[in-house]
């Protein structure tokens, strides 16, 4: 689980999830134990094993590895069908226990759930939340973004910046998840240091 991703951004604003005040954002609670809580309040049998909990500060995204489909299938595309198939009978039949459960740590952690299947080669996630980020970019990094919109890449400078985005990741993971690791050791050495008067 990742619950330092994203926390050192520190915005200005008003209105926001309810720990957040006006004027400067606080730290939502905490979700160190996401993971652990979830893992105990899923019903038996929904996933083959613990779920994975990834966390930030705004949302909790839950996801699954759902019990093979029995049967031959004839190539790989009737394979994905019948995964496909699968995922979306789980997610019209735990609908109503998931809006409780999401409810329930909701008001415990402060943030919105979000939930996701994965079966096989195929993964959805269902009714995650995409949240506006503000940032002030100079001409030369407009212009970047400006290209992968008349190149057709991107409908808007905004749909550019999230596809810039997923691109980093994908080839930074490896650096991004070591990264998220030593934050998560200095918060741990922050919370052990000596208590402030």
């Amino acid at each position: 689980m990742h619950s330092r991703f994203g926390r050192t951004a520190r915005g200005r604003g008003r209105g926001g999830p309810p720990w957040a005040g006006g004027g400067r954002r606080s730290e939502p609670p905490t979700a160190a134990d996401a993971t652990a809580w979830f893992t105990g309040r899923l019903p038996e049998g929904w996933f083959a094993g613990g779920p994975a909990v990834t966390v930030d500060r705004e949302e909790i995204l839950v996801v699954g590895e759902l019990p093979p489909v029995d049967g031959e299938f004839a190539d790989d595309a009737e394979r994905a069908a019948a995964e496909s198939g699968r995922i979306a009978r789980f997610r019209e039949e735990t609908r109503e226990e998931r809006i409780e459960i999401a409810r329930q740590a909701e008001h415990r952690y402060g943030r919105k759930v979000a939930w996701g299947a994965r079966l096989g080669g195929t993964e959805e996630l269902f009714t995650t939340l995409s949240v506006p980020v503000m940032t002030r970019l100079h001409q030369p990094e407009r212009m970047v973004l400006d290209t992968l919109v008349d190149a057709g890449v991107a409908r808007s400078r905004s749909e550019a910046l999230a596809w810039a985005v997923r691109l980093v990741g994908t080839h930074t993971e490896d650096w991004l998840g070591e990264l998220r690791e030593a934050l998560s050791k200095v918060d741990e050495l922050r919370d052990r240091g000596p208590e402030r008067g």
